[in-house]
């Protein structure tokens, strides 16, 4: 799947059966669905790519303590762009 193709399955009622759990978080994500996003990250705490979801799903909410707390578990630093960018930067890695 591209960005593109994912991108586009936002409109869609679902994410795509097939995408990998973190993608699908991002879906939920992008959808105001945070509470679904949040429960991928916390499904598998302690594998550095939930943990770097996590750390993105407080940034957005808010919760810059916490996030700080994911980012470091993840092995990473705060990330400093927008957060439409560290979405981007997410979904684009787990594309591969």
């Amino acid at each position: 799947m591209t960005f593109e193709q994912f991108t586009a399955s936002l409109s869609d009622p679902q994410p795509p059966a097939a995408a990998h759990p973190i993608l699908k978080a991002l879906w939920y994500d992008a959808n105001e669905q945070w509470e679904e996003a949040h429960e991928v990250a916390q499904s598998r705490e302690g594998d550095q790519p939930y943990d770097r979801l996590h750390a993105y799903l407080h940034r957005k909410e808010g919760d810059r303590f916490n996030a700080n707390y994911w980012y470091r578990r993840a092995g990473t630093s705060f990330f400093n762009g927008s957060l439409a960018d560290e979405w981007r930067v997410l979904v684009t890695e787990q594309l591969g």
